[in-house]
C-alpha cells in the first residue's frame, strides 16, 4: 500500500486533470492540453475491455511519450476481461483508471459504467483483478450514486479503497441526472472525510473560477475538468497555474481560440483522414466558437461543410470580424 502511495504521490503533481470523455480525449486533445499543462494527468477516452480482446491496438490507445503522466481508462464488467485490458495497456500506461462513472443507457445497460454502483460486490472484484493486471496505480471513477435514493459514494468508495483503489475520480452527479442540473460538490466532502487516498472532484468546472469554488466546497485534493477543455485547452493550465502562483491567466482570445480550433482540426485530420476527420471534429465546434458574434449562425455553416478550404475561409472571416470590433 505504500508503494502504492509513493506511486500515485509521484504521478499527481498537479492539482487538475483532464477527465476522461469517450470520443472526446482522444490523442489529439490530449496533446493539446499538454501543450499548455506539462503536469496535469491526462485520461484517455473510455477503452472497452471487450474491444481490446477483440481488436488489439489502434489509435485509441495511441500516445506520446510527453503525455505522461496519462492514465487509460478501461470499462466493462467481466474482471478476467478487465484485467486483460489493464496488462495490455500497462507498457503505455502510467496509471490504469476504472470506469464506473458513465451514465450512457447502451453503458450501463451492459452492466459496466455507473451500473457496476448497483452491484458494489462486483466492482471491488473488478478492482482486485485489474490489480492483478498491473503494477501500475488503479483509480476508480465514479458518481455519487445511482439515483438520488441510492446515494452510495462513500461506502462505495470505501469498498474500492479496501479493493485496492490507489485515486479515485468522483463525480458530483448521480447517473439518473446524467449532466443536468448542478454538481453538487459538497457532497464530495463526505467521501474525501472518509478515505485515505486521493479524490478529485468532477462536474461543472468551467474556469479558475468555478475551479476555486470546487475546491472549498468538496475539500478534493484536486478537480477534474471535462467539457470544457473541448474549446478551451488552455483551461486546464490556467487553473494549474492559479493553484501554482496565485495568478489568473487570462483566457484566449477569439484569434487564439481560432488557431486552437485549427490545430485541433488538423490533428483530427492527421490522425484520421481528411473526410473522417472532418465530421469527427463537427462536435468541438460549439465549444470554440462560443461567446463569439453569431456563433449559432457560424456554428450551423461548419457542422455541414465537409471541404477543408471552405472551413479555414470561414474561420478566417471569424478572425477578420474579430480584428474589426477591437
Amino acid at each position: 500500500m505504500q508503494e502504492s502511495k509513493e506511486k500515485v504521490k509521484h504521478l499527481i503533481q498537479s492539482r487538475v486533470s483532464l477527465a476522461p470523455m469517450a470520443g472526446i480525449t482522444d490523442y489529439v486533445l490530449r496533446s493539446l492540453v499538454r501543450r499548455y499543462s506539462k503536469s496535469a494527468l491526462l485520461t484517455t477516452e473510455m477503452i472497452s475491455s471487450e474491444f481490446l480482446a477483440q481488436v488489439k491496438g489502434g489509435d485509441i490507445i495511441k500516445r506520446n511519450p510527453d503525455h505522461s503522466p496519462v492514465s487509460y481508462q478501461i470499462s466493462g464488467h467481466k474482471p478476467y476481461l478487465m484485467r486483460a485490458a489493464a496488462e495490455y495497456l500497462t507498457p503505455l500506461a502510467d496509471m490504469i483508471d476504472i470506469n464506473m462513472g458513465c451514465p450512457v443507457n447502451k453503458v450501463v445497460k451492459g452492466q459496466d459504467g455507473c451500473a457496476l454502483m448497483r452491484n458494489p460486490d462486483l466492482a471491488a472484484d473488478i478492482v482486485m483483478a485489474v490489480k492483478d493486471g498491473t503494477e501500475k496505480p488503479v483509480s476508480v471513477k465514479f458518481r455519487l450514486g445511482y439515483t438520488f435514493d441510492e446515494l452510495n459514494f462513500v461506502e462505495f468508495g470505501q469498498k474500492m479503497q479496501e479493493a485496492g483503489a490507489d485515486f479515485i475520480t468522483i463525480h458530483a452527479r448521480t447517473r439518473s441526472q446524467l449532466y443536468s442540473g448542478n454538481a453538487d460538490w459538497k457532497m464530495i466532502r463526505k467521501l474525501k472525510e472518509n478515505v485515505d487516498v486521493p479524490v478529485f472532484a468532477n462536474g461543472d468546472v468551467t474556469s479558475i473560477d468555478t475551479a476555486i469554488q470546487c475546491f472549498e466546497q468538496s475539500g478534493a485534493d484536486g478537480v477534474a475538468v471535462g467539457r470544457a477543455s473541448m474549446g478551451d485547452p488552455t483551461l486546464i493550465g490556467r487553473i494549474e497555474h492559479y493553484f501554482a502562483k496565485g495568478e489568473k491567466l487570462p483566457e484566449p482570445s477569439v484569434e487564439e481560440k481560432i488557431q486552437m480550433l485549427k490545430d485541433h482540426l488538423d490533428g483530427e485530420i492527421a490522425l484520421r483522414g481528411e473526410k473522417v476527420g472532418i465530421k469527427f471534429f463537427r462536435k468541438f465546434y460549439p465549444y470554440y466558437i462560443a461567446g463569439i458574434q453569431n456563433a449559432a449562425k457560424i456554428r450551423s455553416v461548419l457542422v455541414r461543410e465537409e471541404n477543408y478550404e471552405n472551413i479555414l475561409r470561414t474561420l478566417k472571416e471569424i478572425k477578420q470580424c474579430s480584428s474589426a470590433t477591437k
